[in-house]
């Protein structure tokens, strides 16, 4: 297991990077320990789990974590994300005021590897460049100005002065940066995705940071422009929320 997600995880659970690389099952009160990633953190952690080299992580408040000792304590995290099982802990948060608001996998890449631009113009953009972008819905998955996350790089294709796409990497925590993509919407299936998602994942890496890419379950294009980049499925997490609160 990549060494820099084990350290980079034991600060999201409250554990150690042993507690992440073992077989066991885990169930940590949480903290928000300095160097965890805070991409849209919440302001209160009723619980979050991370399904990681085939166990679990529990993280949250002891009033979940008892009945997910003993719900879960043999549980591997194979099959754990179905959604017989996704309901039965739903109705549990439910008792405490909270739902699951998201259920995600998440990607890493360790190596810089060549890129074929296929003549593409390419632009990298610093962050003080990005802020042009604010408000453009048009880079919405690139650029997040999420203030606990702030975007601190971005690349872009153009030709002819058009830009086809758009990646950009938010500084999740000081180890991880998450990197995001929009592909103009006449430009989709030509790879430029992957494209700039393999430039951007080689910079973040030449930066000193392990990038990663997370995407929706169902969203098998994105997990195919991730594969293509270079990236491989690493962990899928799955937080919570108020109720009032989630989308």
């Amino acid at each position: 297991m990549n060494t820099v997600l084990a350290r980079q995880l034991a600060l999201d659970y409250h554990c150690t990077s042993d507690q992440v690389t073992d077989g066991m099952n885990h169930f940590l009160p949480h903290a928000f320990l300095e160097g965890r990633r805070r991409f849209q953190e919440k302001e209160e952690c009723m619980l979050k789990i991370a399904a990681v080299n085939g166990k679990l992580l529990f993280t949250g408040q002891e009033s979940i974590l008892a009945w997910c000792r003993e719900t879960y304590a043999d549980t591997g995290a194979a099959w754990f994300m179905e959604a017989r099982n996704m309901r039965r802990l739903d109705d549990k948060l439910l008792q405490e005021g909270f739902r699951i608001s998201m259920a995600h996998p998440f990607y890493i890449s360790e190596r810089v590897e060549p890129v074929e631009t296929d003549g593409a113009e390419i632009l990298f953009l610093e962050a003080e460049d990005i802020e042009q972008y604010r408000g453009d819905s048009r880079y919405d998955e690139a650029f997040a100005f999420d203030p606990k996350a702030p975007d601190v790089l971005g690349v872009a294709a153009l030709r002819d002065g058009k830009i086809l796409g758009m990646a950009g990497a938010s500084s999740d925590s000081p180890l991880m940066w998450q990197i995001g993509i929009n592909v103009d919407t006449a430009e989709r299936g030509r790879g430029i995705g992957s494209m700039l998602v393999r430039l951007l994942k080689n910079e973040v890496i030449r930066r000193g940071h392990l990038p990663y890419y997370g995407t929706s379950m169902s969203h098998i294009a994105s997990q195919n422009v991730a594969i293509r980049a270079g990236f491989r499925p690493a962990w899928a997490e799955i937080v919570t929320s108020r109720v009032e609160d989630t989308p």
